[in-house]
């Protein structure tokens, strides 16, 4: 039977300011800030705990392999936002997390009715068709457009408080190598809100609760320049189940492993729903004593009913909602919550000190050293000064056939200056392009190590190469080529400072759509004392810019 629940006048009162907020007017609010290792209000110091519901209807976080791509994006959703902000202000929230935002829709409404409400928003980077896969991991150019689009169409709102570069990617030990391109992705968006004049908005990533890397993940995520590092740290964390206790549900033990961490950390899911209607008895540990002083508060999951029974509300038209048992549990144990809280004045970090990088080894399979950066200048600078390249319109079993065959010479020589290895820490130059130019790339190193009287024969592997009249590079593109190295085994150390570029222009599949989502396995071979594993990635083999990686 669900459970009655009243607007209480204050929550009246601000849902009817958010309701008649003006379309054409961003509403500021107070920026949060972050000092050491918490949050708070920028003007008056006032330290910030996170009270949040993760706010998205039908989206499975990090759902990659399902083949539903589709989504809706929350912060366009006018009608839904005038609907549900009354019933987020009962429950004290002031922060929900959305896990895919179409930047190409207008949020000035709903980010207004939020602002008004007091309402600040922490935003997913990447979108079900463009994500970080954690099996065919790839940081390339076309997905770091992705990126930066969202942080563009959300940087001027003051209450987005920042953005996740990844949830859950990295989920076992078998997986872990995915890491390095999440990271590579923070320190990436990092630089281009900074090159950008934007505000300082921090960018973080979502970890869950697997006991076998929890320690190596948030060591990796914190570890290294600050440049590269996360600004905040979010744990999906659901131990605490029915009417556990701060020891039974372990999350002594959590508080105690992040109690020196360097920045703020706070749960960006919890709930435990073995328990039903969930009593919510976390919510007075989480804002107590025990806790205060290491986590910053946590995110509800989730606002709507869905199949997995995790729903705050049900029973949604377009105007209304009905709240659920746990709705009310959440309400009472919230309005319990009186967390003490200190001022940025007064403040002093001492957890100053970022933690060590793990070791590759079994359990962890990364090195420190992150994947390039997406260049796509220098993705197009190398393909006009190649002789042999891969011809249009190839499908995918083309393309995986023709990476076999060509990676499978010398060990893998020819391939080299395209793959990544973060075991060891070892990427190709041109790791960062998409698949088709990876390939020319490959054709043309097969290509210019044959002799002479080869050649003739040497660019065709079954049909799915031919040679064309390759360009000499000037200019920055000879400077960016000179880096990258004839074999592309060089470091480039020139960053983009625009916006990203499809790397795509140019390259000789760039009319192709036949496998614009496709995965292409890349062999690996041993290089001399590197022992390396077979690795995949995703293939991007058309310009247009929807990918799977």
């Amino acid at each position: 039977m669900k459970s009655p629940v009243f607007i209480s006048a204050v929550g009246a009162a601000l849902a009817a300011v958010a309701l008649f907020a003006s379309p054409a007017v961003a509403v500021d609010v107070d920026p949060i800030v972050i000092k050491g290792s918490h949050f708070f209000y920028k003007t008056n110091g006032t330290e910030f705990f996170i009270r949040g519901v993760a706010y998205q209807k039908g989206y499975s976080t990090n759902d990659t392999q399902s083949g539903n791509n589709a989504y809706t994006d929350p912060l366009a959703d006018v009608n839904g936002c005038k609907r549900d902000i009354p019933y987020l202000v009962q429950l004290q929230t002031n922060t929900i997390r959305v896990y895919a935002v179409d930047p190409t829709l207008d949020h000035s409404v709903c980010m207004s009715m939020l602002a008004s409400a007091g309402i600040y928003v922490i935003a997913d980077l990447s979108q079900p068709k463009m994500s970080i896969n954690r099996n065919t991991p790839r940081w390339e150019v076309d997905l770091f457009a992705r990126y930066t689009s969202v942080v563009d169409s959300l940087q001027n709102y003051t209450n987005v408080l920042g953005f996740f570069a990844g949830n859950e990617v990295s989920n076992q030990p078998n997986n872990t190598a995915a890491s390095a391109f999440v990271k590579a992705a923070v320190r990436d968006t990092k630089t281009y809100i900074k090159q950008r004049n934007y505000r300082a908005i921090g960018v973080g990533y979502a970890a869950n609760d697997d006991p076998d890397i929890r320690v190596e993940l948030a060591d990796y995520f914190n570890c290294g320049p600050t440049s590269d590092s996360i600004d905040f740290w979010g744990y999906n964390i659901y131990s605490w189940c029915g009417n556990s206790t701060y020891t039974e549900s372990l999350y002594d033990k959590r508080t105690a492993e992040f109690a020196d961490y360097s920045v703020p950390a706070f749960f960006a899911e919890y709930g435990c729903n073995h328990e039903r209607p969930r009593p919510f008895t976390e919510v007075g540990a989480l804002f107590g004593d025990n806790m205060t002083s290491v986590w910053s508060g946590g995110i509800v999951y989730m606002y709507f009913q869905e199949s997995n029974n995790y729903g705050l509300v049900s029973s949604i038209s377009e105007s209304s909602a009905s709240p659920l048992p746990d709705f009310s549990s959440l309400s009472k144990q919230i309005a319990m919550a009186t967390p003490k809280t200190t001022n940025s004045a007064s403040y002093n970090p001492t957890n100053t000190k970022a933690r060590a990088c793990p070791t590759s080894g079994s359990s962890w399979r990364v090195a420190s050293a992150l994947p390039p950066s997406p260049n796509g200048e220098l993705c197009n600078c190398m393909q006009q000064t190649l002789t042999c390249v891969a011809k249009p319109g190839l499908d995918t079993n083309s393309v995986q056939k023709a990476f076999d065959s060509v990676c499978g010479y010398s060990n893998g020589l020819y391939c080299a200056g395209v793959q990544p290895f973060p075991d060891n820490g070892t990427y190709g130059a041109y790791s960062m392009c998409n698949s088709t130019e990876q390939l020319s790339f490959a054709f043309d190193q097969y290509y210019k190590a044959q002799n002479k009287q080869n050649q003739a024969s040497a660019c065709d592997f079954g049909g799915a190469a031919q040679t064309r009249a390759a360009a000499s590079a000037s200019g920055n593109c000879q400077n960016l080529v000179s880096q990258a190295g004839t074999a592309g085994a060089g470091t480039v150390t020139s960053v983009p400072t625009g916006k990203p570029e499809s790397s795509s222009k140019g390259s000789p599949s760039s009319s192709s759509t036949k496998a614009s989502a496709s995965m292409v396995h890349v062999p690996s071979f041993d290089f001399g004392l590197l022992k390396l594993g077979a690795y995949i990635v995703g293939a991007v083999l058309t310009g247009v810019g929807m990918i799977l990686l």
